[in-house]
C-alpha cells in the first residue's frame, strides 16, 4: 500500500477516535481532557475529511490534497513546538505529537515521490 493511502487511512482512524472518544484523545494530546471536548472533535472531523477526500481524489487533485495535508501537519508540528517552548504543553506530550506530525509530512513526501517515479504505461 502506498504512503498516501496509509496516511489517509491513519487520518480517518485518528479522526474517528477523536470524535468517538474525545476525552481520551485530548488527554493523549494535551495531558487533560477539555470540557466539552469540542476542539478535539473539530480536529477529528478535519482529519476524517482530509483523509477521505485524499483517498478518493486522483491525479493532480490528489497531489494538491497531499500538499495541503503536509501543510496542515507542518503547521501542527510548529504550533506544538511553540506550545512546548512557552511551557503550555509538557515536553513528554509535545515530542510524540511533533514526531507524528513530522512523520505525516515525510509520508506525504514519499507518496508524492513514489507517484512521480511511477511510469505510466502507454495507452493502447
Amino acid at each position: 500500500m502506498d504512503p498516501v493511502t496509509l496516511l489517509s487511512l491513519g487520518r480517518i482512524a485518528v479522526g474517528a477516535a477523536s470524535i468517538a472518544k474525545p476525552d481520551l484523545v485530548a488527554k493523549r494530546m494535551v495531558g487533560q481532557a477539555e470540557d466539552p471536548p469540542l476542539l478535539t472533535q473539530w480536529f477529528g472531523t478535519r482529519e476524517i475529511a482530509l483523509g477521505l477526500v485524499t483517498l478518493l481524489a486522483r491525479g493532480g487533485n490528489r497531489r494538491t490534497l497531499v500538499l495541503a495535508g503536509m501543510a496542515v501537519d507542518a503547521a501542527d508540528a510548529g504550533v506544538t513546538y511553540s506550545a512546548m517552548q512557552n511551557g503550555s504543553l509538557q515536553k513528554r506530550l509535545a515530542l510524540p505529537a511533533i514526531a507524528v506530525a513530522a512523520f505525516a509530512v515525510v509520508s506525504g513526501l514519499l507518496g508524492l515521490r513514489g507517484r512521480k517515479n511511477k511510469k505510466v504505461a502507454p495507452a493502447q
